[in-house]
């Protein structure tokens, strides 16, 4: 039926499979003769898998990836693509001048500058470091 060529422990067997009737198989390894009792295959499973209605989360609960949510906070600073945040280089409370950069975002393994659109003082952020983020979602909000 089939040949396989083993190594074991530095050691070459030559296995050839003679015949398989039921769980007993008729092999030689190295040109001498057994039957072999196999076990009997667990039974196929079909899992059915289902789409997640809500985003995956991480042990704590936080969501895995960031979304845009619905409601649009005024002032805020958006992802132009989807990525993962390397560093968010501003506070709550820090006073941002327009093009300062306040995260670096990486996408297409490629390190990109988010920078402030206009002058003013970090109200929220909404991100955090290794955060997966989308376009167009929220990262900080400029009052």
């Amino acid at each position: 039926m089939k040949s396989f060529k083993y190594t074991i422990n530095g050691n070459v067997y030559k296995v050839h499979i003679n015949s398989v009737v039921e769980d007993i198989a008729e092999v030689e390894v190295n040109g001498t003769p057994f039957k072999v009792k196999m076990e009997k295959p667990t039974k196929k499973q079909v899992v059915t898998i289902k789409r997640a209605a809500q985003a995956p989360t991480t042990a704590t609960g936080e969501p895995v990836v960031s979304r845009p949510t619905a409601s649009t906070s005024q002032g805020a600073v958006r992802s132009p693509l989807p990525g993962v945040i390397l560093e968010v280089k501003c506070k709550i409370g820090d006073t941002v001048k327009r093009g300062q950069t306040i995260i670096i975002l990486e996408a297409m393994k490629m390190e990109n500058s988010i920078n402030a659109d206009r002058d003013g003082v970090i109200k929220e952020i909404k991100v955090n470091k290794g955060d997966s983020v989308l376009e167009n979602a929220e990262l900080v909000v400029i009052g």
